[in-house]
């Protein structure tokens, strides 16, 4: 069986190392139009994949010793009225380097910056989640997310 708090305290290090940190986080783009972000840790490896950047979706999948034991799926985008979309997904990749270590799907419950407010509602735990996170301005939603997870090929 895998060490939970050892997977929960990896998976917040990698999202603040990967989409997370923004420019300097590295990316590389693949064939299929798709950007891929790794981060590696001793026998721990995080695989975050996607498409898009408006909407967009993916995966991540950690792998503990080449062995799949992890995984999250989501969707995201931004509402169409809002053409400052960039200025969205700053507020998002700081809300995200606050991820909690005990809950570390997303950012924390919730997070403000000027007039946008950041908003994680999630059941479960990382054994397996899901959530939706949104930001808005005035009440008005400009961005959502949903995303679900969990330990995966526990029984091999």
């Amino acid at each position: 069986m895998i060490d939970l708090k050892q997977l929960c305290k990896f998976l917040v290090k990698a999202k603040k190392s990967t989409y997370a940190a923004g420019y300097l986080a590295k990316k590389s783009i693949e064939d299929n139009k798709s950007t891929t972000l790794v981060f590696e840790d001793g026998d721990w490896k995080y695989h975050d994949n996607y498409f898009g950047g408006e909407p967009y979706g993916g995966r991540e999948v950690v792998f503990y010793k080449n062995f799949p034991v992890y995984i999250m799926v989501y969707y995201g985008r931004v509402e169409e009225s809002v053409s400052d979309f960039e200025t969205v997904y700053k507020v998002l990749r700081k809300a995200l380097v606050l991820i909690p270590e005990n809950k570390p799907f997303r950012g924390p419950k919730q997070y403000k910056q000027d007039d946008l407010l950041y908003t994680n509602n999630f059941q479960g735990d990382v054994v397996n989640f899901s959530g939706e996170e949104t930001i808005s301005k005035n009440g008005k939603i400009l961005y959502s997310a949903k995303y679900m997870g969990g330990l995966v090929d526990k029984r091999r």
